[in-house]
């Protein structure tokens, strides 16, 4: 049965030793997240992408899970083909139309370019972004030899999208020696390699420096934003207590639609006012029953979803919370661990303050908690 359907494998396997980084290149942080978890979200939230497999090193599934959380995923060979093949025949039991297969080491992948690959499989067997060489080319080593045409050359970029069976029979068959990508596999066999317009955005990752460049390319595309949330529940004798994803120990809880966690609750607002996506209530209507009792974990991590799907960022988060009682401080630690785990974010990043009314007003009189919160994300500007 043939499939109409698109599927992505990002191969994430190298241990990238030249980067310099104490861990594999793909798993180190840029811009606040992992260099993977760009090309990532970019595949996984395009809307003609069905399925996305990333191709991992032995015994990388923790820094896997610490840079994108949980993913399909499959363990790759020794050199850069064989880990292409593991993930092409992870798909070959519900085979799709088309494939993409993608460097982790490319982070800044766009919508645009995977438009242009897709639309080029209508009339060739593959297709690969590719930028001319504008530079001058010679030959020579310690000195400057006879110059090289460049009106013809290009440089070539991934992802690169195939017609899933010719990629698999290209792969199967491979007798040659080792390849530096999967278009001169196809090539090889006959196939017809479209050009479509790369992306200088698309810079490989490699050595140090790269590092330094990618920064400062990530810098030139988002937009700093801050949002506030605010939120108050009411306590009542025999609720549970849940702030900042943390059970609390205490004579009464917060009521609520949902598990009524007032701090996460805020944090969420905050989040949705960056992308200016609404708040909680739109999202998640307390008029809907599916809700009631619900972890309020589940609504933190939308926000941060929805961010993640415009490519954003989450850079801080501050919580302020107001009541007399419970005292926050012997919790403080366990719910900043908390938060920081749901929003996939270094535990300095999130600040959790607490304060009182002296006494006044129904925090004062003990009738419930409030919860400020303020987020500040980067999202990306126009380019």
């Amino acid at each position: 049965m043939t499939s109409t359907k698109t599927a992505a494998i990002i191969v994430a396997a190298g241990t990238g030793v030249r980067s310099g980084s104490a861990v594999p290149k793909q798993y180190a942080r840029l811009g606040g997240k992992a260099v993977l978890a760009y090309s990532y979200a970019a595949l996984r939230n395009h809307p003609a992408i069905d399925r996305v497999i990333v191709v991992i090193g032995a015994d990388q599934e923790a820094l896997l899970h610490d840079a994108i959380g949980g993913s399909e995923n499959v363990t790759g060979g020794a050199t850069r083909r064989l880990s292409v093949l593991a993930g092409l025949e992870a798909l070959a039991n519900e085979p799709p139309a088309h494939v993409l297969i993608h460097d982790a080491a490319r982070p800044f992948l766009s919508a645009a370019v995977i438009d242009r690959l897709i639309a080029a499989l209508d009339t060739h067997d593959g297709a690969v972004p590719a930028l001319p060489v504008p530079d001058t080319l010679a030959r020579g080593e310690s000195e400057l030899g006879e110059t090289v045409a460049r009106d013809a050359l290009h440089r070539i970029q991934t992802p690169q999208a195939f017609h899933f069976a010719t990629a698999l029979a290209a792969h199967r068959g491979w007798t040659g020696d080792e390849p530096t990508d999967d278009a001169q596999m196809l090539r090889a066999v006959g196939g017809r390699v479209a050009l479509v317009e790369g992306d200088p955005m698309l810079e490989k990752i490699t050595h140090p420096a790269d590092f330094a460049a990618a920064e400062s390319r990530l810098a030139t595309t988002m937009r700093s934003r801050t949002a506030t949330g605010f939120d108050v529940h009411r306590l009542e004798a025999g609720e549970e207590l849940w702030l900042g994803g943390v059970l609390i120990p205490h004579d009464k809880g917060l009521s609520g639609h949902s598990d009524a966690d007032v701090a996460l609750h805020a944090i969420t607002d905050a989040l949705l006012g960056t992308i200016a996506a609404g708040d909680i209530g739109t999202h998640f209507p307390p008029s809907d029953p599916q809700w009631r009792g619900a972890d309020s974990a589940q609504f933190l991590q939308h926000a941060a979803s929805l961010i993640a799907a415009r490519g954003g960022i989450i850079d801080f988060i501050d919580l302020t919370l107001i009541c007399e009682a419970p005292k926050i401080g012997p919790h403080r630690v366990a719910m900043r661990d908390r938060i920081a785990e749901l929003l996939r974010l270094d535990a300095d990043q999130v600040s959790i303050k607490a304060t009182t009314t002296e006494r006044l007003g129904f925090t004062g009189r003990g009738e419930g908690i409030a919860a400020q919160a303020a987020a500040t994300v980067r999202v990306p500007g126009e380019r």
